[in-house]
């Protein structure tokens, strides 16, 4: 397998962790330069990553990929549940952390990388009370649990770490919010989260709103 991706993409991290967990083999095409990206667009003429070559199949969005690797490459760590009632609330929690806080903390993101004259204060206030909300509902959603659902690490947690990483330095997270914080931070100290989180440090100046001294 080939994974065509960035390291310091929350999206591509999010499919790493999944590889990382269970040690899955897989060449990584490191998605810097236009030979590099001349590939993903034949494969992708989207150009969106990551993006996932296995044999004759290509596989596209980090969700798909790990329902992939579910499927084809399964390993001892199972990031769906095997129950059909618990893959249920981990697939909704996959699309919480992606829509409701992947998605605005990006929105912050690609409006600080626009010229000043055609920044959206109105969609960054947006944004930011989006994010308030979704940390106020997973610090209650999440009291008493290790992970995201009570069904072990998986697919959803997959989603939360890199979210709540770059959330927490796009938007901070408030100190009221103790339990999404002691998640965050559970998150960060799993290998494969702590992995992907070094493999990404040399990028750190890519990031407009200016990476903070930690973490």
């Amino acid at each position: 397998m080939k994974l065509y991706a960035h390291p310091f993409s929350s999206y591509c991290q999010k499919a790493l962790i999944a590889l990382y967990e269970n040690d899955t083999p897989f060449e990584f095409r490191l998605l810097e330069g236009e030979a590099a990206f001349a590939e993903l667009t034949a494969l992708w003429p989207v150009r969106k990553f990551p993006v996932l070559q296995d044999r004759d199949r290509t596989v596209v969005e980090a969700t798909s990929i790990i329902e992939h690797l579910a499927v084809h490459h399964p390993g001892p760590v199972r990031l769906i549940p095997d129950d059909p009632a618990a893959a249920v609330e981990v697939r909704m929690m996959d699309r919480v952390f992606d829509h409701y806080v992947s998605t605005p903390q990006q929105k912050l993101v690609a409006d600080a990388l626009r010229p000043e004259g055609d920044r959206d204060p109105y969609g960054v206030a947006e944004a930011k009370r989006m994010l308030d909300a979704s940390y106020a509902w997973l610090d209650e959603r999440l009291a008493g649990r290790e992970w995201a659902t009570d069904h072990g690490f998986s697919l959803a947690d997959c989603a939360a770490a890199p979210a709540l990483f770059y959330a927490d330095w796009s938007h901070p997270i408030e100190d009221r919010f103790t339990t999404l914080k002691a998640y965050r931070a559970r998150l960060l100290t799993r290998p494969s989260m702590a992995r992907a989180v070094d493999e990404a440090r040399p990028y750190r100046a890519y990031f407009p709103l200016g990476a903070p001294d930690r973490d």
